[in-house]
């Protein structure tokens, strides 16, 4: 199992930190496990394969492109800084 950590600054609380944790198996496409944590509490859940392929069709992108989206978004860390936003709500 394969398990990346970022710290985000979410755009909704610039001056919060939260810890993002996402955990694959193969690769993301195959869905992944996430935690996400303020350092106080966390927070878990699991995206399935299903759930990554319906979400690709309703934004109307290839899957192929949908999950090197997701890597960037939330695995690249530094390398995609101020290239995505995060809202906690």
């Amino acid at each position: 199992m394969e398990k990346t950590l970022n710290r985000i600054h979410p755009v909704s609380d610039p001056e919060a930190t939260y810890f993002l944790q996402v955990s694959w198996e193969e690769d993301l496409g195959t869905g992944f496990g996430i935690i996400l944590s303020d350092g106080q509490c966390a927070w878990t859940g699991t995206v399935s394969e299903a759930e990554i392929s319906r979400e690709a069709a309703d934004m109307e992108m290839k899957r192929e492109k949908y999950v090197e989206e997701l890597k960037k978004a939330l695995i690249a860390g530094e390398e995609s800084a101020g290239k995505y936003n995060f809202v906690i709500s």
